[in-house]
């Protein structure tokens, strides 16, 4: 893959004020997965901290995580699985039910996606809380398996989240 380490992958997010409600600013991957140059550049900068280590798959819950976790899974030679909302996966499923800020959230995964002794990489989107990766890492709690780290494309510092998922290995791609 040809890489193109000058360019600014900031320029392609774009900032929305007010979404979803008053006093949100919304980071906008639109632009970034427009762009074919800078979506494969996101990509390879992001595997690189994990290159040669050994990642047996990549887990991600619906729906942006799967769009980075995806092509991830391809550029590290390893498995992708899909963590999903009830009702959206036909096979035998582990199950992990987590309260959000206002009501509760269970993601599921196939039982035979993740088998013991994988090392296993957490991708999404984005950082924030912390709170659906923490849930899948939970999840995976159930499973014999090495947690290689959680995967970011953008963290937002100021919320924290990286303080809900110690001890854990934290990589984001853009800081804001």
């Amino acid at each position: 893959m040809q890489r193109n380490s000058s360019l600014d992958l900031t320029q392609f997010i774009r900032d929305i004020p007010d979404f979803p409600k008053p006093g949100i600013l919304f980071k906008d991957i639109t632009p970034l997965l427009g762009n074919v140059e800078a979506f494969r550049e996101t990509i390879a900068r992001m595997a690189d901290p994990f290159r040669g280590q050994k990642i047996d798959c990549l887990v991600a819950a619906e729906a942006r995580g799967f769009i980075f976790a995806a092509p991830l899974a391809l550029e590290l030679g390893a498995a992708f699985v899909p963590v999903r909302k009830p009702g959206k996966l036909p096979h035998e499923k582990h199950s992990f039910s987590y309260d959000l800020e206002y009501g509760s959230d269970t993601l599921e995964m196939h039982k035979d996606a993740v088998l013991a002794g994988q090392r296993v990489l957490v991708v999404d989107d984005l950082l924030a809380t912390g709170g659906t990766v923490e849930a899948c890492c939970k999840l995976l709690s159930n499973i014999d398996v090495e947690i290689a780290g959680c995967l970011f494309c953008i963290e937002l510092v100021g919320l924290n989240g990286r303080l809900r998922l110690a001890p854990y290995r934290i990589e984001s791609l853009l800081k804001y």
